[in-house]
């Protein structure tokens, strides 16, 4: 039977997705046509949630490798694609299970809180998981007199260890090199030409410990997705990777958003294209599948963090 032709790219996709019974997710840092033909967009973790509650049997993760595995281990049912193997991430890839063991090892009653930007190997090794909005919350939940080793960024670290008041948090020298990239000169300069301008600052930026207390925001990147929406500014500045300004500018086309750093991309997240997702259905190629032990070990910890979270919304 010859091949059935498409008027477009995104036909194809849809047409692929059907066969599949698949569903698409895109990270928020994603290419902007990516993002479009996503059925769902947003952070890494909500992204494994949302997709393990539906019927789909695929997965398509156009993200980075460990949130691939993030939903592996959420959906150990489903099969998850990822439309570029080597679409990696420069953080995750600064800790190892190894090292996490040898910390516990001179620490046995220390306490690990792993950010999710981590393999599925250095989760298997910690107590908590937490994302770059709940990390307070879950390391206030940690009693006191326990010492605790943070990994693997050390901005998001230092932002927790400031917002506790907590002395005893070991903070991993980890970085996001696309974050380093935007500095503090740079967004002096925005300040002053954008005096009306909202400043939302992602916690990893390398910028964090001077501008901590300027920022008029610090968010994840789905809570600068909503606050954006809500807030009645028309402007703001966006020190985070560039591809969210796609979405911000889609859902607010009446409002301004200017990058912190223009340079500010990952070259990983733009690794996958939409010609590599329908490669990735058709040959139903580069299945990302967390092995069970380590797969039941991680999901420890990611559960906890969302018990955290679940309890901290009943209180509030």
């Amino acid at each position: 039977m010859p091949k059935q032709i498409f008027n477009t790219i995104q036909d194809e996709i849809q047409a692929l997705k059907r066969e599949r019974n698949a569903v698409i997710l895109a990270h928020n840092y994603q290419i902007g046509d990516i993002q479009d033909i996503a059925d769902f967009t947003g952070d890494s973790l909500r992204l494994s949630q949302m997709a393990a509650k539906t019927t789909a049997e695929v997965i398509v993760f156009c993200g980075v490798h460990f949130m691939a595995e993030t939903a592996s281990i959420l959906s150990p049912e489903k099969t998850v694609l990822i439309p570029d193997i080597n679409a990696g991430c420069s953080l995750s890839g600064m800790v190892t299970p190894e090292q996490v063991r040898a910390w516990k090892k001179e620490h046995p009653n220390g306490v690990v809180v792993t950010y999710v930007n981590t393999s599925a190997a250095v989760k298997a090794e910690s107590d908590y998981c937490c994302t770059s909005s709940n990390a307070v919350k879950v390391v206030e939940h940690i009693p006191a007199d326990k010492d605790i080793l943070f990994v693997p960024d050390f901005y998001l670290g230092n932002y927790v260890k400031q917002r506790t008041g907590r002395d005893n948090i070991t903070i991993w020298k980890g970085y996001c090199h696309v974050h380093m990239m935007i500095s503090p000169g740079k967004i002096d300069q925005l300040r002053e030409d954008h005096p009306q301008a909202e400043f939302l600052m992602h916690p990893e930026c390398s910028c964090m410990t001077k501008y901590m207390d300027q920022a008029d925001q610090v968010l994840s990147t789905e809570e600068m997705v909503r606050y954006s929406k809500e807030s009645n500014r028309e402007e703001f500045v966006v020190a985070t990777e560039t591809g969210i300004l796609h979405k911000m500018r889609k859902e607010n086309p009446d409002k301004q958003f200017i990058p912190a750093a223009e340079n500010a991309i990952c070259g990983y997240m733009k690794m996958n294209t939409l010609e590599k997702i329908v490669l990735a259905l058709e040959k139903m190629q580069y299945e990302v599948k967390v092995p069970q032990a380590i797969a039941e070990k991680a999901l420890i910890p990611i559960q906890r963090m969302l018990d955290i979270s679940y309890q901290t919304q009943l209180i509030s």
